[in-house]
Order: structure tokens, then sequence, then C-alpha cells
């Protein structure tokens, strides 16, 4: 298909995902009807928005829709998380899906997948719960020292229970385990040797968390990605995912989890992850801007 023509306006926004009021939670543009824009014109999209990720959302000939996201630097990501909770939430708020009265399903492809998300009203709000894919895992890293400098951190502050790994349920991401929550807030990583790390562990995004002693089920956690010109994002379901399948995998949890990430960039936001075949990754969003991009 050809390009958009210059007159072109497409319905666009932003909305907040994982989110309980306005301005809290991960912020994430939308944009409808992307159908014929050219990949260089969603990247520059992308950019205009400057949001950790900017959703296009396209018609599908595997499922009810196509959803394609870009950073704000132009890196295309996968994985069934904030980018693509956001964008269901918000046709589904903006009516567009039809009805919510009672639970539905949707098929979306996005990464070269096809998942199920489920959207229902509660309370009043729509919530989003999506399966993600089967857990996979890398081997466990042997050698802590090139991680714990790259974070900025010292020895006793990265645990070995359960070991720092790669997690794989849609996209890739490193899991460390900190002591506490002081020590996930002190981390200050350095872009070219937390990018090394990474590289060396074929991972895309590096997740720090602490357990809560008294709840297992609960964690605090930053996440990093420099892989995609992303330092610091503040609701990461790709990564929310893996490890609360990876903490069942270890028996640590079982059933469902509970994160909180985004606090210490001051949009604090919750996630929730059930376990069952695959970690399935809810919440809800608040619309706080919809208007019209002329292209």
């Amino acid at each position: 298909m050809s390009p958009q023509s210059s007159s072109a306006a497409l319905v666009a926004g932003l909305i907040d995902v994982f989110a309980d009021t306005a301005l809290s939670g991960n912020p994430l543009a939308v944009v409808e009807g992307a159908d014929n824009l050219s990949d260089a014109q969603m990247r520059r999209i992308a950019g205009e928005f400057n949001q950790a990720e900017t959703t296009f959302v396209m018609q599908s000939d595997r499922g009810d829709l196509k959803l394609r996201s870009f950073t704000a630097a132009g890196v295309e990501v996968g994985g069934a998380g904030h980018n693509a909770l956001g964008a269901w939430l918000w046709l589904a708020e903006d009516g567009k899906l039809g009805p919510i009265e009672a639970p539905r399903t949707f098929q979306q492809e996005i990464g070269g997948e096809v998942l199920p998300i489920e959207l229902r009203r509660v309370d009043g709000r729509i919530v989003g719960r999506m399966k993600q894919s089967t857990l996979k895992l890398g081997p466990a890293l042997t050698d802590l020292a090139p991680l714990t400098a790259a974070l900025g951190l010292s020895c006793e502050d990265v645990l070995s229970e359960p070991a720092a790994r790669v997690a794989d349920t849609g996209v890739a991401h490193l899991l460390v385990r900190l002591a506490d929550i002081s020590a996930v807030d002190r981390a200050e990583p350095s872009a070219r040797g937390l990018l090394k790390v990474l590289a060396a562990a074929s991972a895309e995004g590096c997740y720090v968390y602490a357990l809560d002693g008294a709840a297992p089920s609960r964690a605090y956690a930053r996440f990093f990605n420099p892989s995609v010109g992303l330092w610091e994002d503040a609701a990461t379901g790709t990564a929310a995912g893996p490890l609360a399948a990876y903490l069942a995998s270890e028996s640590m949890i079982s059933g469902a989890m509970e994160i909180e990430q985004g606090t210490k960039m001051g949009r604090r936001s919750i996630l929730r992850v059930s376990l069952a075949s695959e970690p399935e990754v809810s919440g809800a969003g608040i619309i706080v801007m919809r208007g019209r991009l002329s292209i």
C-alpha cells in the first residue's frame, strides 16, 4: 500500500497503562488506522510522541487486529506488554470494540504471534488480561561482577537465589534479584556496561527486583532497556510476565503475583500477573488525551 498522503489525519492520543489515576502508570501513545503508514512514518511519529512506546493499530488477516510498536528512538518492539494492553484499553474505552458488558476475548497479532486478550468491566472500568508465550529460560549468569558493576551496586546487593538469568515470554529480559527495595532504588546503571552484559546474555532489557519478605508474591521492580534507547520504563508487562513465571518455576510463588514498578520515576504502576499454562498480565488504563494526528 502507498503511504498516507500529507493531508491524512489519524485518531491518536495517550493512555496511562497500569494506572489507577491519571498521570500515573506507564504512558502509551496510540495511533489508530495505521495500515497505510510506512515503517519510516511510524518511526517518525513515535519520535514525535517521544514516549517509551507508540503502538499502531492495523487490520489483521490472522487475528482481530494487528499491533506494531516503536520506541521514541525508532526501534520496533514486540511482546504483549503495556504496548499491547494499552492499545486494547484505548479502543475499548472509546467504544471501538462494541459493548464490554460481559467478558470478551480478542485475538491480537503482535510480533509474529497471535495471542488472546480478554476485556471485562470491573467496578465501572475496563480491565484487560492478556496471555503471553510459554516461558523460556536462559542459563544462569555465573560471573556476577560485570552485572553488579554495570548496575552501580555492591556484590552484597545482588542475590544468587534465584539466579540472575534471561527469561522470555515474548521478549528476552535479564531478571536480577536484589537484596531489598533500597538496593533497587540505589541502582544507577552504566549504559555502556549494561549494554555489554545484555549483549553477552542475549537479552533486551534488565529487570531488577526485590521480593517482599512478608509476602513473596509481591515485588518491587525497575526496568532498564538501553538496547532499544529506553533508559527506564515505568511498567513493563514483557518483564513482569517472565518474572512471575520464573519465580513459579523455582517454586517461590504460585497462582499470582503483584509487582510495583515506576515508583522511583514518580509513575507508580501496579502490574498483576496470574499463572496458568502461560503467564497472564492484567491491568486497566486511563485515557489522558485524544485527538487527530496530521501527517
